[in-house]
């Protein structure tokens, strides 16, 4: 399996979906990307029913890590919020992260409980705390290839975009591989990013957010490497389902929207069922 490093080296920028599960991870796999993203948004989301505002353990979020990469044979960067505490907390997930097989991970220098970046109340640490935990991270690597991303939601968090770049080059010198400022609210705020902060970079393409939404051919013409959607197939798959359970249960069949709905062999193509049998006939089960 290639690394993060390795795809920005050969193809100059990054396009990664959101996931959540195995199941959505395959999916991104078999349409073609290179590498993936885990959403802590969409985790919370999809295993406690829950929004983004820190209630999420560490625990849970490697063990969704841990799934994802074990089903697909993509780079899997993970968000892992502010590193779940202290330096000590931060060091652990690193590891973790490693162990479980990902490739990467997002820091974040919000306070926890911490929040989705384009949610009204946030707060950030110190700028040097934040620094100490980058250098921490990267140290825990021991040799490692795992790509840390440096986040700072300052932008939201005390409303200055000048803040958030300062702070994104503290990150920097502190050892992180690529900067991430959330929340820019307009174009003209996504090119003062790349034009001030030294590459690679990542855009958050959030649909709903205060962020606007621009291609990944744009992004990568203003000068940023990776761009994730980390929210797209979470909503997708939370409109499809909500749509066709309200037809299910207003008319009480789904004969009349076979069409909406993948098909039975469709599907065991995904979770790879022939392979499964296959492996079933080799070692002669009953």
């Amino acid at each position: 399996m290639t690394s993060v490093g390795k795809i920005l080296e050969e193809k100059g920028f990054l396009l990664a979906p959101g996931v959540y599960d195995a199941l959505s991870a395959k999916i991104a796999e078999r349409a073609g990307f290179e590498a993936l993203f885990v959403s802590g948004y969409s985790v919370a989301a999809s295993v406690l029913g829950e929004p983004d505002v820190g209630l999420l353990t560490q625990t849970e979020v490697i063990d969704a890590a841990r799934r994802i990469c074990r089903a697909v044979d993509r780079p899997v960067i993970v968000d892992a919020d502010t590193g779940y505490g202290g330096i000590l907390n931060v060091t652990r997930t690193v590891r973790e992260l490693i162990a479980a097989g990902a490739k990467g991970c997002f820091l974040e220098d919000q306070v926890w409980p911490k929040r989705c970046g384009h949610m009204r109340g946030k707060k950030t640490v110190p700028p040097a705390e934040h620094a100490r935990k980058i250098r921490a991270a990267c140290a825990a690597r021991d040799g490692a290839d795992f790509f840390i991303v440096a986040r700072t939601d300052a932008r939201e968090a005390t409303g200055s975009l000048a803040d958030a770049i300062g702070r994104a080059r503290e990150y920097k010198n502190a050892g992180a591989d690529a900067l991430f400022v959330e929340a820019p609210q307009s174009r003209d705020e996504l090119e003062t990013i790349a034009r001030e902060l030294t590459p690679p970079f990542v855009a958050n393409m959030l649909e709903g957010g205060v962020t606007p939404i621009l291609a990944g051919d744009e992004l990568k013409k203003l000068g940023f490497k990776i761009a994730v959607f980390p929210l797209t197939g979470l909503f997708a798959a939370a409109r499809a389902q909500q749509e066709i359970f309200e037809h299910l249960r207003r008319t009480g069949t789904t004969a009349d929207v076979l069409d909406r709905l993948l098909t039975f062999h469709d599907f065991h193509q995904i979770v790879e069922l022939e392979g499964h049998y296959a492996l079933d006939r080799r070692f002669g089960s009953d």
